[in-house]
């Protein structure tokens, strides 16, 4: 059971970081700046990839000491900002995590879930 809960962060941390940079595709950021429902959208996908990744590390402490090239303690971060700091998000940031440092992200959940397909 824990194991498939852990999965299930996993991959819900995944769905959401590809979600949010669907939210993002094709656009500038300037166009980004001055569109409030996608800001709200992804803020919203952010909070999803944070809360996943805050119960992994909960829940299954030994994993994110075992996979260090994610940013666990970061992406938390993120979610802890945006959930209570969200109108002093500065929203270039947001942008670039999103263009940027989200499809690392999704990357390195896609070589976990085919390290695991292997037989960790």
């Amino acid at each position: 059971m824990s194991g498939d809960r852990l999965k299930e962060y996993l991959e819900q941390m995944r769905s959401a970081a590809l979600q949010a940079c669907e939210f993002v595709a094709g656009m500038e950021r300037e166009a980004f700046l001055i569109d409030v429902r996608t800001q709200m959208a992804v803020g919203m996908a952010l909070i999803l990839i944070g809360e996943s990744a805050s119960r992994i590390m909960a829940h299954h402490p030994d994993f994110p000491v075992d996979h260090p090239e994610i940013p666990w303690s970061k992406i938390r971060g993120m979610r802890n900002f945006v959930v209570h700091d969200y109108y002093e998000l500065e929203l270039p940031i947001v942008f670039d995590t999103v263009k940027i440092s989200l499809p690392v992200l999704i990357s390195q959940l896609d070589s976990l879930h085919n390290w695991h397909a292997q037989g960790e």
